[in-house]
């Protein structure tokens, strides 16, 4: 069948799994592909790359999926590119969805470009957002460009599908309901396993205190620190907390901090309960990446920091002031808490 005479339908979900276990942006995912299926009048369907899956995935019917694929192979049991590349070829030739969603992350970033080549479609990388075109039910992709002083919208008009990849964090998880659907296991070629190349080590590379995409709070620091120095304070108020330490973008080129901690277009989308900002005036390149938290703190010097503009609670001072004040404030607390 030629692909000009396919039927495409539906919307495919290429979700991600860590250690065979369903990594949360593939619900973030899931619940953004509901809320455009909502509006299409089509189905969702999820597809779980692994070598036995741990999480039972028929979870992922509460978040938004109608049908799920779940292909394991022993081959899956580390990251192969060109494994991962000839499955969801497979499953997209299939399924015909009109759009494919994967995550923006390593694995995403290296499957999708390579099977958006093979396929002849367009693919828009990092999307900030995503919304369905009313007049021609177009997925609009929307991205930063320029390095991140504008916001364009992508349309893929003619090719199919349409794929886009989305940032970890940039789309909160919806609450569960009740829903079923279909579990699927497909059965595959065995050559679809099959790859040139060869996975011989996976090492993960996270800054100090782990990823900080999973903690519920983040402090971070900007070049209002003045010196590289001033991230033991970050860090310290960071551990006080059990919070994750982030950084703007000019304390990572700067080698204030190492890239892991990096917030921001060009590093990591957060959406921590609370955001705690100190010395970082909120370009836009850094607000992409936290603007979704549920409480962000900010100081700064500057009464006209744009930082100010999107906080929840702004204190405008000196952070040599103010973040050890509220530091012994936290660990007075503590102490008569404690007895």
């Amino acid at each position: 069948m030629r692909k000009e005479d396919r039927n495409f339908q539906g919307i495919l979900v290429f979700g991600e799994t860590r250690s065979n276990k369903i990594h949360s942006v593939t619900y973030e995912l899931t619940g953004k592909a509901r809320n455009l299926a909502d509006v299409k009048g089509c189905e969702v369907s999820v597809l779980l790359l692994a070598e036995s899956l741990r999480d039972d995935p028929s979870d992922l019917f509460r978040f938004g999926a109608d049908k799920v694929l779940v292909v394991q192979d022993p081959s899956l049991s580390i990251f192969n590119q060109g494994i991962a590349v000839n499955v969801l070829k497979a499953i997209i030739e299939a399924e015909n969805p009109e759009i494919l969603l994967a995550p923006a992350t390593t694995i995403g970033r290296t499957v999708l470009p390579s099977v958006a080549a093979m396929l002849q479609t367009g693919l828009t990388a990092d999307c900030t957002g995503l919304e369905i075109d009313p007049d021609s039910g177009l997925l609009l992709q929307t991205r930063p460009a320029i390095g991140g002083n504008v916001m364009a919208t992508i349309k893929t008009p003619v090719h199919r599908p349409q794929m886009a990849t989305v940032r970890p964090k940039t789309f909160r998880i919806p609450a569960p309901r009740n829903r079923t659907g279909t579990l699927i296991y497909p059965t595959l070629p065995k050559e679809t396993f099959s790859s040139p190349i060869q996975s011989i080590h996976l090492q993960r590379a996270e800054g100090d205190g782990g990823n900080i995409q999973d903690r519920d709070c983040v402090v971070s620091g900007g070049k209002g620190l003045r010196r590289p120095e001033g991230f033991r304070l970050i860090k310290e108020l960071a551990e006080l907390i059990d919070a994750g330490v982030g950084a703007s973008r000019p304390t990572v080129e700067a080698k204030w901090i190492s890239y892991p901690h990096q917030v921001g277009l060009s590093g990591k989308v957060v959406a921590p309960k609370i955001y705690l900002a100190a010395g970082i005036s909120g370009a836009v390149q850094h607000l992409a990446g936290m603007q979704t938290a549920q409480k962000i703190i900010a100081i700064n010097k500057d009464p006209e920091a744009p930082i100010f503009r999107i906080a929840d609670v702004a204190l405008c001072g000196d952070l040599y002031d103010i973040l050890p004040r509220l530091i012994e404030r936290i660990r007075v607390e503590r102490c008569e808490r404690n007895g």
